[in-house]
């Protein structure tokens, strides 16, 4: 009977009567189809899944230059799609940079940076530009001018901190000029070595470090992609973002898709730079890149996540500033083109939302995908109500950081809900799970995944609970098919089905059985995208080394 069903699958198939180039065999595939169907093998061909079986089935379609990689017993889930990550601008910089993602204590921490003092000599700047937060060290704080200076040297370092805080040490602050509180913007401050206050001042202050060169730029958007590969992450939603302009800023990515070396699927927003003027901004910049310009590896998507700067984190806007928004917000759907909003607030998001519907009563907007980013706390009524519009729900890892912050404001009942996951798939609220890497958050999907299903903040501490903490088949769906939606093409990735893309990992352990804390510490061992390994470590190594 399963043998029937396979060979019924395979004849649907327009790829049908073609040997695989490629048969993965002797695993547990989670299909992550509707029937939630595990099989034993898959079979890749022209970039496509060509079938899906027991080994038998499988092996039974292999020619003569067919490859077969045996899995050894291995998981193998489609491709992660992480949907909101700032993964264009980490690029860039992933060459120079210092990461602190994943480390334990401070003291780790100066090891990374002496490390990398030692590996680019003196006067270079020791840059880490985020993706850690002081809970996750043993020592529950933030590292001292003193401790930097030790482990950089003679040579100058800057530590920031999502965008509130960053520190310098000594020659770091003399290479930039800066004194004291004078030569920072303000509202500024300044003490032992840190510079503290929002987020304009932070944003800034980065624009005064130097940049890579662009061969720097090039090589770390290579690095940075295959460093996703071994995360199993197979595409990203790019929304923009500070310290990113709209012109040169995206070249290094496309120097990379050109040379047909991008390893994941990059579809990319658009975001305003100029404060009041951003409806003239994003005519030009889109005057020649319609609404899904590009391929299947590298996608113009639309506006965001900063649409107009008034409304960036606007509990109470004006009428001005609302009608402003509306006459960008009708602009986009005149011209078919997603839209994502940065909107933190449910108990505001109601501006937004009415907006919405005023410009879907002028020019529909239901088969337009736009979406809310970073709305923690989502009432069953906002999800209601941007389900009724078809307007999907990014969510990210803010209460991860501030989880605890979070349940301090509004009590433990409030926080076990936030975010409402299982509420939106019920619903039938469009979800997609990411990161909003990498200066606030990490780019780790599994740090992700792990914080869905346990609950507990980087502290440790347990803040979600109850109704909320998905299954983990369902936690799975936000980062992959869920994901996959806001980009268009849920119809051809985000599950292993026939006729898809074959976008895969090959996990280090079971991610359906492996103890919940040991989830964060999964990766990769085998990755492909449109059936091209990507990635491969271990017994896998040569396979990547081949393509």
């Amino acid at each position: 009977m399963y043998r029937a069903i396979c060979i019924l699958m395979l004849a649907a198939s327009p790829l049908a009567g073609q040997a695989p180039e490629t048969i993965l065999v002797n695993g547990a595939v989670v299909s992550l189809d509707n029937d939630s169907s595990i099989h034993q093998a898959v079979a890749v061909h022209d970039g496509r899944i060509l079938a899906l079986g027991t080994n038998g089935d499988i092996q039974s379609l292999a020619g003569e230059s067919t490859e077969v990689i045996d899995l050894g017993g291995r998981t193998v889930i489609p491709g992660l799609i992480d949907s909101h990550i700032h993964a264009i601008r980490a690029a860039r910089s992933f060459a120079t940079e210092v990461n602190w993602i994943g480390t334990s204590s401070i003291p780790e921490a100066m090891e990374r940076i002496r490390v990398k003092a030692e590996a680019v000599g003196p006067d270079q700047w020791l840059i880490v530009a985020g993706g850690w937060d002081e809970e996750q060290f043993e020592e529950k704080r933030r590292p001292s001018q003193a401790e930097l200076t030790a482990a950089a040297g003679p040579n100058p370092a800057y530590v920031q901190l999502g965008y509130s805080w960053a520190l310098l040490t000594p020659r770091g602050l003399e290479m930039l000029g800066i004194r004291g509180a004078e030569d920072i913007s303000a509202p500024g401050r300044f003490e032992n070595g840190a510079i503290s206050g929002p987020a304009s001042v932070i944003v800034g202050l980065f624009d005064r470090l130097p940049s890579p060169t662009y061969e720097e730029q090039v090589e770390g958007t290579r690095l940075f992609f295959r460093e996703l590969n071994r995360l199993a992450i197979t595409g990203v939603g790019d929304p923009g973002g500070n310290n990113l302009a709209a012109g040169t800023d995206y070249h290094p990515l496309f120097d990379v898709w050109r040379s047909g070396d991008l390893t994941v699927r990059v579809v990319y927003s658009l975001g305003s730079q100029t404060a009041g003027n951003e409806l003239a901004e994003f005519q030009d910049m889109t005057g020649m890149t319609p609404m899904g310009f590009g391929d299947d590896l590298l996608r113009f998507n639309g506006v965001g996540e900063r649409v107009t700067a008034a409304m960036n984190n606007n509990d109470d806007p004006s009428d001005s500033e609302l009608e402003r928004f509306y006459d960008v917000a009708r602009w986009v759907a005149e011209r078919g083109m997603s839209m994502t909003v940065h909107w933190p607030n449910d108990a505001s998001v109601h501006h937004l939302l009415d907006l919405f519907e005023q410009v879907d009563r002028d020019v529909p907007i239901d088969d337009l995908r736009w979406s809310v980013a970073h709305l923690n706390d989502a009432s069953d009524a906002t999800l209601e109500r941007m389900r009724d519009m078809g307007v999907g729900w990014t969510v990210q890892l803010g209460m991860y950081y501030g989880g605890e912050g979070f349940r301090d404001r509004v009590g433990d009942r409030a926080s076990a809900r936030a975010p409402a996951v299982v509420t939106a798939q019920r619903l039938g609220t469009p979800t997609g799970m990411g990161t909003d890497a990498h200066r606030v958050a990490t780019y780790n999907p599994f740090t992700a995944l792990q914080w869905l299903l346990d609950g507990r903040t980087i502290g440790g501490v347990q803040v979600r609970s109850g109704s909320e903490i998905p299954s983990r088949e369902a936690a799975l769906r936000l980062y992959t098919i869920g994901s996959a939606w806001f980009s268009h093409d849920d119809d051809r990735r985000g599950s292993l089905e026939v006729g898809k893309y074959a976008d895969l990992a090959v996990l280090s352990e079971d991610y359906l059985t492996v103890p919940v804390n040991r989830i964060g510490g999964l990766e990769s061992v085998l990755t492909m995208v449109g059936g091209k390994v990507v990635y491969g470590s271990g017994e896998f190594e040569d396979l990547e080394s081949r393509d």
